[in-house]
């Protein structure tokens, strides 16, 4: 396969990693699970769930909120790097895999 039909295949592969990653959830909360979010693993916020006693405590809320986020989205990157290596490992050639490591 020349040079151009593997741009084209990685292009496919590429954008097939981004639909599968828009339909994995990953849950990031607050450590005492008040706050809970919902983000895809292309980091895009789905759902946020609050206690409804925090309504009552902006600064708290907030604190809950960004730990909650900064969980989900630390995980959200996880998922989306070890599924972007593994779809950029089968497409290097032979002995080159070792730079997606």
């Amino acid at each position: 396969m020349g040079m151009m039909g593997k741009l084209k295949e990685a292009q496919q592969e590429a954008e097939e990693v981004k639909k599968r990653m828009d339909s994995v959830y990953v849950t990031g909360e607050s450590t005492d699970g008040h706050v809970k979010v919902v983000i895809s693993a292309n980091k895009q916020v789905k759902d946020v769930s609050i206690a409804e006693h925090l309504l009552a405590d902006k600064e708290e809320l907030t604190d809950l909120l960004v730990v909650a986020l900064n969980h989900g989205l630390e995980k959200a990157g996880t998922f989306a790097e070890r599924e972007t290596k593994a779809a950029m490992k089968d497409m290097l050639p032979p002995g080159l895999d070792g730079f997606m490591k």
